[in-house]
């Protein structure tokens, strides 16, 4: 893993000038936000538990949602707009990264993996989670790893990084896997309900949302050994120090503070609304250790 390029003292400059900024001389996103008075955040909605819609409000909900607001309430604060409209725009696995580049989104916290190749049509902000891409069966599918997935049916979400590792391992170790693209993640998982697929591939944290909103969570099981390892976190456009440095800043303080412990804890190991399911998923060393020191690169 490589640190994030903008150091601690960069930041620091950035954000004191900021501090101090007027309207005027605020650029990029920031201007935008206070000329408008508005921000807006782009959203999934069936990403549970980052990025949900779950209830008939139709407002966004989750982990990442939850981090968002933060940064919302810093960006206040930074350029002393009193009443900061928020809006919210709906973004899928192929729509998110266009929509962040031609300005219709400000920043989009959902659960989108760091990527080289993101990298260069967008910037990404400190990492907010570390997932690894795993396999999702019923408890007695006899289905233990890749190696029992040849002739069967698997589903995953078209638009993602693991949509096209799945399609690029089953090509190069000749694997006979029928891979089946569902539109997100609540349609991959009631294709695997419903015996359309014997197993859905995706990162280990959006299976176990999915499990969690089964009528039994304990008939499905997390199997397999990793096959991706990537890092979830916020887009922002490209060539936006000024902006990027304060979502850095916030995140950078819920770390240092401790507080993103219980916000991690609300959404991963307790009932989450509405229906209170609970994940089951303890914090891993891993995220524990880009808490400690933030990072905004690929996992190499």
């Amino acid at each position: 893993m490589k640190r994030i390029l903008l150091t601690g003292c960069t930041l620091g400059l950035l954000l004191g000038a900021q501090a101090h900024a007027s309207p005027a001389v605020l650029e990029g996103t920031l201007g935008k936000i206070v000329s408008a008075k508005s921000i807006t955040l782009g959203y999934r909605d069936a990403s549970v538990p980052f990025s949900y819609v779950g209830d008939h409000s139709g407002k966004p909900m989750g982990y990442s949602v939850e981090l968002a607001d933060k940064i919302v309430e810093r960006i206040q604060q930074k350029t002393g707009v009193a009443t900061l409209r928020v809006k919210y725009n709906l973004v899928t696995s192929q729509t998110r990264i266009p929509l962040v580049q031609n300005g219709t989104v400000d920043l989009e916290c959902g659960s989108t993996g760091v990527t080289a190749e993101r990298q260069k049509q967008v910037a990404f902000s400190y990492g907010f989670i570390y997932v690894k891409g795993q396999l999702l069966t019923a408890r007695d599918s006899g289905i233990q790893g890749f190696s029992d997935l040849a002739g069967k049916n698997v589903v995953t979400t078209a638009g993602t990084t693991n949509e096209r590792y799945l399609k690029r391992y089953n090509v190069e170790h000749k694997a006979n896997i029928s891979v089946i693209s569902a539109k997100d993640h609540g349609e991959a998982f009631k294709m695997l309900e419903t015996g359309r697929a014997v197993a859905f591939y995706m990162d280990d944290a959006l299976l176990y949302g999915e499990r969690a909103k089964a009528k039994d969570p304990h008939k499905w099981v997390v199997v397999g050994e990793e096959q991706s390892r990537e890092i979830y976190s916020c887009m922002v456009r490209k060539d936006d120090p000024q902006f990027l440095a304060v979502v850095n800043e916030t995140l950078g303080d819920l770390y240092r503070s401790g507080e993103i412990n219980g916000i991690y804890q609300r959404w991963f190991e307790q009932p989450i609304p509405p229906k209170g399911l609970n994940l089951e998923f303890p914090m891993t060393s891993e995220l524990k250790a880009i808490i400690a020191k933030p990072i905004s690169d690929p996992v190499e």
